[in-house]
């Protein structure tokens, strides 16, 4: 039986969102993001093993709350963060990485994006089509060029890994990516996408914030 274990780096400060703590341990009606990620996470119901990477001076409270998961300490960038929740995470079949700050995401995604792995592709990103009109600007702020939105894609994640082509990529990475699908793509391997979620936005200023309570305050009155 094909086993998954996910990864969710959370040792970010969050400085946009101005909370004045980590963010993902800002309370969201009344859980921390990093709660509803996990419970996010473990409601889907196809990963077997959770590895948090936090805060070193968070450590022990998180262990406290997670008694179920495994916690270690993060690191100053996104990419030691990884890194240090793979270096703890048991061998599985597939691997995710999971922003705690897309805490809404919805499980069905999960589920989609380990599926995608196990069915032959090595590297999967959710996506959505962007729907702005994009503008190239100069130095100066003035507009060089309008970009053709019809194949670009914002990419969420959970973003799911064979799990030796992750850890091959990580012990052969010559600098820091936040994303971690660019890193196994800058060592040849073909990333695939499928249809993300709109639930499954990052949650960076207090706008997002404020969006997110009034969807989980929506949801609790249906």
């Amino acid at each position: 039986m094909a086993s998954t274990v996910a990864l969710i780096p959370a040792a970010g400060r969050g400085e946009r969102l101005g909370a004045g703590l980590p963010k993902a341990f800002v309370d969201l009606a009344g859980h921390s993001m990093l709660h509803r990620a996990v419970r996010g996470v473990q409601a889907s119901g196809v990963v077997e093993h959770v590895v948090l990477s936090v805060p070193a001076g968070l450590v022990d409270q998180v262990r406290a709350d997670f008694p179920e998961v495994t916690v270690v300490a993060g690191g100053a960038q996104r990419g030691d963060s990884v890194r240090a929740a793979l270096a703890a995470a048991p061998a599985a079949d597939v691997v995710l990485v999971h922003d705690a700050a897309r805490c809404l995401t919805p499980p069905t995604l999960f589920i989609s994006v380990v599926e995608t792995v196990l069915a032959g592709a090595h590297a999967v990103v959710p996506g959505t089509p962007v729907t702005d009109t994009i503008k190239s600007v100069d130095s100066a702020g003035v507009v060089t060029g309008t970009v053709d939105r019809t194949s670009l894609r914002a990419v969420q994640t959970p973003q799911g890994f064979d799990f030796d082509v992750l850890t091959s990529a990580y012990a052969n990475a010559d600098a820091d990516f936040t994303d971690d699908a660019g890193l196994v793509e800058s060592h040849g391997v073909a990333v695939h996408t499928i249809a993300g979620d709109p639930l499954a936005f990052k949650i960076t200023t207090p706008w997002d914030l404020r969006l997110a309570s009034w969807l989980l305050a929506d949801e609790a009155r249906t």
